[in-house]
């Protein structure tokens, strides 16, 4: 005995056996503690050692007890929850658990962890009561009103597009009101949770993590908050549609979701998710991997609606009027998914931030493809009826107008192409400008190919009307549509000055033409050729014949190009002066060589019927679209 005495280690561990045995009576400690202390004042310390321990269990027991009242209680009364009693009583619990010199007593664990179990099961029910009652889905008015607040300027186009096969007299792509701006500026966080509860649950999801059930409290936050973020995106006009039922949308619903899809991008990547995480981070501050995995769990379905629906765009058919809607697409994705991307980096988000590439990649491609269509459709636009009149034809409006559009994305548009892509090959066309095609950018050239295309395929049209001459003034009236479309936008930094003098050029030869195709029989009629003599002794049978004809001639062309329509004032007033420099001084020429040789005759009035003043003046009347009969006329008498 005395040789284990002497090893205090020993004694230390015989003491700590003792304490532990005596643990289930209070009087058999209390008297073991008295007669230790009567032995070698080496055993002092066992005798501290057996009172310090008795009192801390007694301590434990005292405040694990009270704990584990307070949750068997609210467990059984059901009654409302209490946090500043509640609370506490867990935190009780979750130490006693955490205390080392506690685990092995098998049974004292057993009653913590089944009290533990209940008091989670309680916090669960808490925290999705918070959570449900303190959460509001944002309505329309106020998810716009976050927009409106940071002065946005990058909008969606309100306009509509008509499709390519009907198009008609009026200029319908022009009504396609185009506003782009730059970027949202800094994010704006939108509060789904008021303040007043995010405290509390801060602090139930403190002591769910703490106890090993972060995944429920994660579950009942994600599947609170996927409904609220449902309700937002339907709230912002988008439903959940399957990819057969966009497809067959007809154009105007498709184009109305596609500018809401638009919005809704915008406002969830730049509001809706930086709210979340927010949240998440403010929530779940105990754990960033629950925080990652809350956030991502919570947002994905709403994001995952969002790409459904921009993949089956993408993936639908190519027709022309949807090109727009589709770069303005492609435009505000590139525009977000930095932030897209910032959101879904770690592991957990890697699946949604890979589908958003995705669906990027493919929204572009479907604009290259897109754009191609609309190419082909132009090749390819083979309307037969002549235009009434001459006048310009409804695919140079449509295709003149969607190309000034198109300028607005120059710069998207040369980067899909130079990316490239069997459908973005560029179309290496000279149209005999001399231009030096390899120094345009992308889109240059595919405008300057697709503008000469239009041309080839007007000069076919041109060919449907019989009358030589109308064709000259179908194909001036429409090349000068297109030359001030490109001149008065942003195409004519694209094409170039020189580009707009040799298309000038090519109107001032189309009006040669006109004149030689239309005036030149009239004009014929007033040669000295083939009238039989002198000035002084023509033949008069020969003279009337010539004013005769000449006054057929003239009446016939009065009748027919009255009809015609010249819509530029300052082209229609180019033709008159080129017409009247052309046969008024020849008429009056002839008129003073020989009119006077019919002035004594009878019925001069009749081959006579008009002076040069006349017929300067009905000049006037060519190419205002409204035919009038020159018979009707008073005949003028010499």
């Amino acid at each position: 005995m005395a040789a284990s005495i002497q090893d205090p280690d020993r004694i230390m561990e015989a003491a700590k056996q003792i304490v532990k045995s005596l643990n289930t009576s209070n009087k058999e400690t209390e008297d073991m503690i008295l007669i230790l202390s009567s032995f070698d004042n080496r055993l002092s310390k066992i005798t501290d050692i057996i009172s310090n321990s008795e009192t801390d269990h007694s301590k434990v027991d005292s405040g694990f007890e009270a704990a584990e009242k307070i949750i068997h209680w609210y467990d059984t009364n059901n009654e409302a929850y209490e946090a500043d009693e509640y609370l506490p009583a867990v935190d009780e619990i979750l130490q006693l658990t955490e205390d080392l010199s506690i685990q092995s007593d098998g049974e004292m664990m057993d009653r913590a962890e089944n009290a533990l179990q209940l008091a989670m099961s309680r916090l669960e029910d808490e925290f999705r009561h918070i959570l449900t009652r303190s959460t509001e889905p944002l309505d329309s008015e106020r998810l716009h009103g976050s927009i409106r607040r940071v002065s946005l300027s990058f909008a969606s186009n309100d306009g509509e597009i008509e499709d390519f096969g009907s198009f008609g007299e009026g200029d319908q792509v022009s009504e396609y009101c185009h506003d782009r701006g730059g970027s949202l500026g800094d994010d704006v966080c939108v509060d789904l949770i008021r303040p007043d509860a995010m405290e509390e649950l801060k602090e139930i999801a403190d002591r769910m993590i703490r106890s090993g059930y972060e995944k429920e409290c994660c579950q009942v936050y994600s599947s609170v908050h996927r409904n609220v973020l449902d309700e937002c995106l339907s709230n912002l006009g988008v439903k959940k549609l399957s990819i057969e039922e966009v497809q067959r949308m007809e154009w105007r619903a498709l184009d109305e979701k596609m500018k809401r899809w638009i919005q809704a991008l915008k406002i969830v990547v730049r509001f809706l998710l930086s709210g979340e995480k927010r949240l998440c981070e403010q929530i779940f501050s105990g754990s960033e991997l629950i925080q990652e995995v809350c956030f991502v769990e919570t947002v994905k379905g709403c994001v995952m609606q969002l790409l459904n629906f921009g993949e089956a765009v993408a993936i639908g058919k190519r027709s022309p009027e949807k090109l727009f809607r589709i770069l303005d697409m492609y435009d505000v994705f590139v525009n977000v998914f930095p932030d897209l991307q910032a959101f879904f980096e770690d592991e957990s988000g890697e699946l949604v931030c890979s589908e958003a590439k995705g669906v990027l990649n493919s929204l572009g491609e479907a604009a290259i493809g897109t754009f191609v269509a609309f190419e082909n459709a132009v090749q390819g636009e083979q309307s037969r009826k002549p235009i009434q009149g001459g006048e310009i034809h409804p695919l140079s409006r449509y295709v003149m107008n969607y190309l000034k559009l198109l300028v607005d994305y120059s710069d998207t548009l040369n980067t899909l192409l130079n990316n490239g892509g069997e459908e973005s090959d560029l179309l290496q066309k000279d149209d005999g400008d001399n231009l030096e095609l390899e120094n345009m950018s992308p889109i240059a050239n595919r405008l300057l190919s697709l503008i000469t295309t239009l041309e080839s395929n007007l000069e076919e049209k041109s060919r449907m009307y019989e009358d030589g001459a109308m064709q000259y003034v179908f194909l001036m009236n429409n090349i000068l549509y297109i030359v001030q479309k490109v001149k008065d936008s942003e195409l004519r930094n694209l094409l170039g000055d020189n580009w707009i003098r040799k298309r000038r050029g090519k109107i001032r030869q189309y009006a040669t033409s006109y004149l030689r195709a239309s005036w030149s029989k009239a004009l014929s009629c007033l040669k000295d050729e083939g009238i039989g003599g002198s000035t002084s002794n023509a033949s008069k049978v020969a003279l009337k014949e010539r004013f005769k004809n000449f006054n057929a001639c003239f009446e016939e062309i009065y009748r027919i190009q009255t009809s015609w329509k010249v819509p530029d004032p300052q082209l229609r007033e180019e033709l008159r002066i080129s017409i009247s420099e052309n046969v008024i001084p020849a008429y009056r020429a002839f008129m003073g060589r020989f009119g006077s040789q019919l002035d004594s005759g009878r019925n001069a009035g009749k081959y006579i019927k008009y002076t040069p003043e006349d017929l300067e003046n009905y000049l006037l009347d060519l190419f205002e679209g409204t035919p009038v009969v020159l018979h009707h006329m008073r005949r003028k008498t010499m």
